[in-house]
């Protein structure tokens, strides 16, 4: 295929550099590429008489307008390419396996190209896949991906309503498994009554977590699936109920988290029955021997390698004043190669919020890796949410600049003051609306840019210096939406 791309004057170096062999081109009459115009393409086409056909012209994907009458005259197709020439690179990689838009940026189409392939991939391993225990439609262990389990700390006690939407909640988060918490205060009857509506409310495999005999031998008789959890202080009283039932139970040691006493546990409940086991070697906090506590799973999954591993990576997260993105997809890594088939988190504090949606992604990531047998990088999905994958060039400071200083005097606009404050989407934990409150009236949106759009349109701003602090506050209200943070007006973000 011949391949034209289209620049202006600035970018010319960059762009000839990206396209090296794969493709021609034309710099148009413009500094700025994103200025070109279809007259201006034409112009340059025809002044630069090339000696063959091409088959494609691809622009910056920029550029605005209508290039149809442009594609005729020339005849070839016109389609964006990316938005930054750096991306040229990447973006011809693909130029005869993806057919190119007239309105989307080829970058913005090739990520949403390889997201879609990445994920498609996934599901179809996951439905292949064998695994060694299945919870509902849940596959556990083998070479299914390891699944997220969201704990709701003190379900039992917790009122319906607000159960109920902390279940949806974690389940659109990508929450796996639902796993119930119970507190040394929990009634029998409480438990039985949370149970029940966590499975009236969906299909997805709900556990009950408490060590308390009693409870557990309700939530079973409620109908969970997973009794979490089993040791020697609850085997002989518990366990009879869960090898009568047929669900399935984690695991873990007595006091010590020793491996020979997971070990002995485990062939206890062997012994009275219980086929599904999950083991739990218990991953320990940083600072109490963490290290420890992998080599413990490690040695397991070598001893074991049949029998499913629960991975508590909420222990970690929890008790670490570190952002849990970064946290949660190593600690997802390090469960990969320890064994790990359920990764849990409670999303307790207010730090650990988006636990859930880090390791569900992360899990995605490393049953790619393992598909591909590659690193978890360049896998079409990826957990960068602050840091930038690749960097767009830094332009030099100009000699001559005016250094900025804040103005002294301050007025109140005429138009009114405006309120700003957020309401976050408290289902998905991501996004949601900003608010803009005026006398006359409240204006909400999901981005800064349609908000202030608004305001401006129903004249509610009438000063420049108005304009622009509002600006800056919606700005921040956007971003504390989509990195989940509280805000609060005037604040430092």
């Amino acid at each position: 295929m011949e391949i034209l791309i289209a620049t202006g004057r600035l970018a010319e170096n960059t762009v000839r550099k990206a396209a090296g062999e794969k493709a021609d081109v034309l710099v148009a009459d413009t500094d700025i590429a994103a200025f070109i115009t279809p007259k201006k393409l034409i112009r340059a086409y025809q002044e630069a008489e090339f000696s063959k056909k091409y088959d494609l012209i691809l622009l910056p994907g920029l550029v605005a307008g209508d290039f149809s009458k442009a594609s005729d005259e020339l005849g070839c197709r016109i389609r964006l390419g990316s938005k930054h020439a750096y991306d040229l690179s990447f973006v011809l990689h693909f130029v005869e396996e993806v057919e190119f838009s007239e309105k989307v940026p080829a970058c913005e189409l090739l990520a949403d190209v390889r997201k879609e392939m990445a994920l498609e991939l996934v599901r179809k391993t996951e439905e292949e896949a064998i695994s060694f225990l299945n919870l509902r439609e849940i596959k556990l262990g083998g070479n299914a991906r390891m699944k997220v389990m969201g704990e709701i700390v003190g379900a039992a006690e917790m009122d319906p309503a607000d159960l109920e939407i902390k279940i949806e909640a974690f389940i659109a988060r990508g929450a796996d498994i639902i796993d119930l918490g119970a507190t040394l205060n929990t009634l029998p009857g409480q438990v039985r009554r949370t149970v029940s509506l966590a499975k009236a409310l969906s299909c997805t495999p709900i556990s009950i977590d408490t060590l308390d005999s009693e409870l557990i031998k309700e939530g079973i008789e409620a109908g969970a699936d997973l009794v979490l959890s089993l040791n020697g202080t609850n085997m002989e009283t518990a366990g009879p109920a869960v090898a009568e039932a047929g669900v399935a139970a984690v695991v873990i040691p007595d006091e010590g988290n020793s491996l020979e006493s997971l070990i002995k546990n485990i062939e206890a409940a062997r012994r009275l029955g219980i086929e599904k086991i999950i083991a739990d070697p218990v991953l320990d906090p940083v600072g109490h021997n963490i290290t420890e506590s992998i080599v413990r799973y490690h040695e397991f999954h070598r001893m074991y390698p049949e029998v499913p591993l629960f991975f508590g990576a909420g222990n970690v997260t929890e008790l670490m004043d570190v952002d849990t993105i970064g946290v949660n997809a190593t600690l997802c890594g390090i469960g990969a190669e320890a064994g790990a088939s359920i990764l849990f988190t409670p999303e307790y504090s207010d730090k650990a919020l988006g636990s859930i949606r880090e390791l569900k992604k992360a899990s995605e990531m490393m049953q790619l890796c393992r598909i591909r047998e590659s690193s978890p990088k360049d896998l079409g999905i990826d957990l960068l949410c602050i840091k930038e994958k690749r960097r767009r060039p830094d332009s030099p400071l100009p000699e001559k600049v005016i250094m900025a200083r804040a103005l002294k005097n301050w007025r109140v606009d005429p138009a009114g003051p405006i309120r700003v404050r957020i309401v976050p989407d408290k289902i998905s934990g991501n996004g949601g609306l900003i608010v803009a409150e005026h006398e006359k009236a409240t204006v909400a949106g999901e981005n800064a840019r349609e908000v202030m759009d608004t305001l401006l349109e129903l004249d509610l701003v009438s000063r420049l210096d108005h304009a622009a602090y509002l600006g800056r506050e919606l700005e921040k209200a956007e971003l504390a939406l989509r990195f989940n943070r509280s805000y609060a007006q005037d604040d430092v973000f």
